[in-house]
């Protein structure tokens, strides 16, 4: 291997060394947001709160006695569905706000939080970085199958 191209190699490891430092330090942080961070919000009309976790989950439901009860349950109910709407976003801004965006995948964790990406997109986006390197997933397949035919590759 030229000289060159090893240095190229060398730099494209050690920066692929470094992304995934920060990434595990970034997972590390949302680990620690899961655990400790709780977000409390309150329903328009005073009439209750709840609590939700740092995922986004209720935790607390909490009412008010004075306002709840003059509520009619159609009411009561509305201001319970837009209460949660508004704690789980809120929730899940704080989690997007830590893990930043533009990262490596370019992953939108909003998104991702409120299950609007489809599984196997989000799958393409965190190894296809990795596959460019070596040429691509047919690329990496076709080598494989060769391998297998020629014998170099065992499989078990």
């Amino acid at each position: 291997m030229p000289a060159e191209n090893r240095f190229d190699l060398d730099m494209g490891i050690e920066e692929a060394l470094a992304a995934l430092e920060r990434q595990r330090e970034k997972i590390g942080k949302l680990g620690e947001h899961w655990r400790d961070t709780r977000t409390t919000v309150r329903a328009k009309d005073q009439s209750l709160s709840m609590t939700f976790n740092g995922r986004g989950e209720i935790d607390e439901l909490v009412f008010n006695e004075a306002k709840y009860r003059k509520l009619a349950p159609a009411q009561l109910a509305k201001a319970i569905v837009e209460t949660l709407h508004s704690g789980r976003a809120e929730s899940v801004a704080k989690t997007s706000e830590l893990m930043g965006t533009g990262s490596v995948s370019g992953i939108d964790f909003q998104e991702l939080a409120s299950g609007k990406v489809d599984p196997m997109e989000l799958l393409e986006s965190l190894i296809s970085p990795m596959l460019k390197q070596f040429g691509g997933l047919e690329e990496i397949s076709s080598g494989l199958a060769k391998g297998r035919r020629d014998g170099s590759v065992n499989d078990g």
